[in-house]
């Protein structure tokens, strides 16, 4: 069975104090996916118990798959015992899937082990995926040639729409349309808040939490045709 690494942000505070953290239906819906056709391991900067965004909690209490992952011990079990980042070896896994929240633009991006494990993926050619905020964590990863990941490719992630309507534009340290727009070809969404999902080779971007589910298919058959 294939094996994936989903990993979690380790920041729990913005740049103004605020309470932040991964974001629920982001690790729920493409948890539920996948499960039953891959291994997952959990893993953070700081391992064990990544904070939650509080606010995921209470705006996805009506979605079943979030209040199930909530709720299930196996879920629970790789939350309390994920990976530190410093603990992961590439070649364990087929892929790796970051989760967004506004945490991973906190920490992630330059986290020198998650950057060298990023660009370590990409470059064997391993699926290299993220929703929403997660592909904040891939900014800095580089391919063989030492350049963005994003570079010559087609990517999606959260909005600045997005980031305006959800008044998060003063919180984080930047915009990750702004990232990939630089090297990349960023697309999106014809209105705010749909989903949206891009595969551009081994490189697979959700744009926000509506994205969750529909990329979690995306990495499923990107598996499933290696």
């Amino acid at each position: 069975m294939p094996s994936l690494l989903f990993v979690f942000t380790s920041a729990d505070k913005d740049l103004k104090g605020g309470a932040i953290g991964w974001y629920l239906p982001e690790a729920a819906h493409p948890y539920y996916v996948l499960k039953d056709f891959a291994t997952i391991d959990f893993a953070s900067p700081k391992g064990p118990n990544p904070p939650i965004d509080s606010a995921s909690v209470k705006l996805f209490a009506e979605d079943s798959l979030s209040v199930q992952f909530l709720n299930d011990d196996t879920v629970k079990s790789k939350l309390e015992n994920a990976k530190k980042l410093s603990d992961v070896k590439t070649e364990d896994y087929d892929g790796v899937f970051y989760i967004g929240g506004h945490g991973p633009v906190i920490d992630l991006p330059i986290d020198p082990i998650n950057i060298k494990l990023a660009s370590e993926f990409y470059q064997a050619g391993k699926i290299t995926s993220a929703v929403c905020h997660g592909p904040a964590a891939l900014v800095n990863a580089v391919d063989k040639d030492g350049e963005s990941i994003f570079s010559g490719k087609k990517a999606t992630a959260f909005s600045n729409a997005e980031e305006e309507l959800f008044h998060g534009t003063e919180v984080i340290p930047f915009l990750t349309e702004d990232k990939i727009s630089a090297v990349g070809t960023y697309e999106k969404s014809s209105k705010p808040w749909e989903a949206h999902v891009v595969v551009d080779g081994n490189l697979i971007t959700g744009q926000n939490p509506a994205s969750s589910t529909g990329i979690g298919k995306a990495i499923l058959e990107v598996l499933q045709r290696k």
